[in-house]
């Protein structure tokens, strides 16, 4: 029943969204030229190729020159859309990471369950991150980050920032309402998403060895922090 609340009230939010939004631009009003088309298409395709090659190669040995080959273009087309290296990376996390984020910081103000909550993180988490090319950025950030700092401290700004804020105004309301006892956890919220650290990581070194069912385990570490599910 929980769960089926929860689809309800994000299909509300959906219906909300869709009645407020401007109305789709009519026939004879402006549109982008085959130029401007052409180009965002070009930078697509350049962000698609440098989340390629950075996967394959790691930040530090990735080179501009493999990326525009990758996307069909010449290098000097990737610095219409990108200053550097590290521009580029850091557009790939706002576009690959920073949707996502904000669907969390909505979701976490529902004044639901936060068994239902984490429930739905953890889906939303398989579907949206581990079974897309999002865990890859995720995983440079963590390998590559401490060699460039400017690139870990556009990642903290972009997105963990926001998911540690959101995330414990979430607890806090659930140490309030008693779901969880003491407020350890409100103190220290990366206790709350830590597993999702360790998926991404066994997945990229070890998952070879030993595969790891990370949705179970998600679940698992939901069971240990907030009790186990009552079943009926």
């Amino acid at each position: 029943m929980i769960l089926t609340d929860w689809s309800v009230i994000m299909q509300n939010k959906r219906t909300r969204l869709q009645r407020t939004s401007p109305a789709p631009a009519k026939p004879g009003g402006r549109e982008p030229s085959a130029r401007a088309k052409k180009s965002a298409a070009r930078r697509e395709a350049i962000l698609v190729a440098a989340l390629d090659e950075f996967a394959a190669r790691g930040f530090t040995a990735a080179r501009l020159d493999d990326v525009a080959q990758r996307a069909g273009v010449a290098k000097g087309t990737i610095y219409l859309h990108f200053r550097d290296k590290e521009a580029l990376f850091q557009e790939l996390i706002r576009a690959e990471l920073s949707p996502f984020v904000a669907r969390l910081e909505e979701a976490f103000k529902i004044d639901i369950p936060l068994r239902a909550i984490a429930d739905h993180v953890v889906e939303v988490f398989i579907r949206e991150v581990y079974n897309t090319r999002r865990k890859d950025v995720i995983r440079l950030i963590l390998s590559e980050g401490q060699r460039f700092p400017k690139l870990a401290e556009f990642y903290y700004r972009e997105v963990l920032s926001r998911v540690m804020q959101a995330v414990r105004g979430l607890l806090r309301r659930a140490v309030n309402r008693g779901e969880i006892a003491g407020d350890a956890i409100v103190r220290f919220p990366q206790l709350f998403a830590s597993p999702i650290v360790v998926v991404i990581l066994w997945n990229a070194l070890f998952d070879r060895f030993e595969p790891l069912d990370a949705r179970a385990m998600l679940r698992a570490h939901f069971d240990l922090l907030l009790g186990e599910r009552k079943t009926t």
